[in-house]
């Protein structure tokens, strides 16, 4: 390691730590760390992105799919500036990511040199871990304090780095600190489950609301339920964890919930939060008693004034509940959900099942689970979309990529590609809207360049579905949601990659099997009607206010804008 360069050194460590591939642009504030990139290209991989946005999307994709670190890449000022949303969605997310962000060089910084940024200060509320490195020497032993505390803290580390110093010599090869992080296990102490247990059984009709805390803990998390005969309600990370038509699954909560889920959560005495810091109150019952298990214990009360907190990782901690449980005899409380379950199931297959034109996304999903194989990751973006999939699009065995508490649109292509890199054997879906896929529809043509063969599905309406419907949710006439049309498919044939467009029931499953018989990437440009994303329960202050939008959208215009009323009237009930 004598006197080599210190960026050879540090992709060194990168493939030291595991690290197999980074996301970036080259420019002139990291062309020294590329060039040392470029001679390891055998062991780590650079994926040139169309834009840093998609390099820090893709990371944080990287790190959710695999728990491994994502790392991206980019220049001084414009570069870093772009990665800003993709590093707050892995800060959101709670995944490891690292951020290289190259600086103008030493001498310079600090004299306003062109594209100089206060870099320090631009990432100082998004990451975990965030230094400017000054010498050559102490850049290595930043490097893996970087790695470590993203891990350790589940974040964002920035490493910001002059380019200057990338070339510069290594005078030792002694370092500060070592490069491993050892990951603790918190275990919950016997009083603690002992308590949850006469808790659970002085109970009648306990519930458990599941996170993607649960995801290493399927079957665990099935077994407890059993055991307790209580329904299992997911929030929408956690799709995935247990097949959506498993009997003990009532699907999702929240606004793009189930009302079965819904019903039960708001009528149970006991509330099981699990692996999940689910943020919105309304949702949830009001004077119930409540047990959060979470391997964070910051987390535990922070969104819900809870009766008993039990630090642990959700597989251990659920197993050793089980082992104290008494197996419940009475299941009437859960097998009257199901009921409801089942209805709401029938009601979605017939709305999904229907021949009719124009299509509608529900039609779209029907025909996707068709070609979806075992194991297949699908990565959806964030908008109507959110609710067509989660709601339509159900899961076995497969993985579920989203942003979750940023929400930020346009994540369905960077996930998609991430999503082909980590697993380049399992068949990788996308699912956009046509307002989504836009924001950054140019990195497809880093799929195509990569032959990533990704299938991107895009529900087109012209329209920012979602906020339409927002705004008429809350009384107001819609405005600027409108975006213009675009035929997607010929866009996917210009970046050299294979378009499938579709506009009739008619075409839907012929050229839906063409698409995924394509050893391609390929976008999938479905033209669908508007449809309101109905929430699975429909509050009466969210009616009003939308009576209130039909009235002043007919007078305005002549037309009355309304929703399926049956649907609408059931869910209000």
């Amino acid at each position: 390691m004598s006197a080599q360069r210190t960026g050879q050194t540090l992709v060194e460590q990168l493939i030291d730590w595991e690290v197999n591939h980074v996301y970036g642009l080259p420019g002139d504030s990291i062309n020294e760390f590329i060039d040392d990139l470029r001679k390891e290209q055998d062991r780590i991989k650079f994926f040139q992105v169309r834009h840093e946005e998609t390099g820090a999307l893709a990371a944080s994709a990287y790190a959710k799919l695999t728990g491994k670190l994502g790392v991206c890449l980019s220049i001084a000022g414009p570069g870093g500036i772009h990665l800003l949303n993709g590093l707050y969605d892995a800060k959101g997310d709670g995944a490891p990511v690292l951020a290289i962000v190259g600086q103008v060089s030493s001498e310079a910084v600090g004299t306003g040199a062109f594209q100089e940024v206060n870099l320090e200060r631009l990432f100082d509320d998004v990451a975990v871990f965030n230094e400017r490195a000054e010498t050559e020497t102490q850049l290595p032993d930043l490097l893996n304090q970087a790695i470590r505390e993203a891990y350790a803290k589940k974040g964002v580390a920035v490493l910001v780095v002059p380019d200057d110093i990338f070339s510069r010599k290594q005078k030792s090869e002694e370092r500060l600190t070592a490069q491993d992080y050892y990951k603790p296990m918190i275990t919950p102490r016997d009083e603690q489950l002992k308590e949850a247990r006469q808790l659970i059984e002085q109970s009648e009709n306990p519930v458990i609301l599941a996170g993607k805390g649960t995801s290493a803990a399927q079957t665990e998390l099935i077994e407890f339920a059993e055991t307790i005969k209580a329904p299992i309600v997911l929030s929408l990370l956690a799709k995935g964890v247990i097949p959506d038509h498993h009997p003990y699954c009532l699907g999702h909560h929240g606004q793009i919930g189930t009302k079965p889920a819904y019903k039960a959560i708001k009528e149970c005495d006991l509330l099981l939060l699990i692996g999940t810091q689910f943020p919105y109150r309304d949702f949830l019952p009001d004077h119930v008693q409540a047990i959060q298990i979470d391997n964070e214990p910051e987390h535990l009360g922070k969104y819900y004034p809870i009766e008993l907190g039990i630090a642990g990782d959700a597989k251990q901690t659920l197993s050793r509940l089980t082992k104290l449980m008494s197996p419940r005899s009475d299941n009437s409380n859960l097998e009257r959900y199901q009921d409801m379950m089942n209805q709401w199931r029938v009601s979605l297959q017939k709305e999904k099942r229907s021949e009719e034109d124009p299509l509608h996304a529900p039609q779209v999903m029907f025909e996707l689970e068709k070609h979806m194989k075992s194991q297949a990751i699908v990565s959806t973006d964030v908008g109507n979309v959110t609710v067509w999939a989660s709601r339509f699009l159900p899961l076995v065995d497969q993985k579920f990529l989203i942003s979750g508490w940023l929400a930020t649109m346009g994540v369905g292509l960077p996930g998609a590609l991430a999503a082909q890199i980590a697993h380049p054997d399992r068949q990788v879906i996308g699912i956009c809207g046509d307002g989504g896929f836009s924001m950054g529809m140019q990195d497809f043509v880093t799929a195509v360049k990569y032959e990533l063969p990704i299938k991107m599905v895009v529900l087109n309406n012209s329209k920012i579905g979602m906020i339409k419907y927002e705004q008429a949710q809350m009384g107001h006439l819609t405005y600027e949601t409108s975006l213009g049309e675009l035929d997607f498919a010929k866009f996917a044939e210009a970046c050299g990659g294979k378009g499938y467009r579709i506009e009739s029931y008619e075409d839907l499953s012929t050229r839906m099997e063409q698409a995924f018989l394509s050893d391609k990437p390929a976008i999938i440009d479905v033209a669908i009607e508007e449809q309101a994303p109905l929430p699975g329960h429909i509050d009466y202050q969210s009616a009003v206010n939308y009576s209130k939008y039909v009235i002043k959208h007919f007078f305005e215009t002549g037309d009355m804008d309304l929703p399926d009323m049956s649907k609408s009237w059931e869910r209000l009930k």
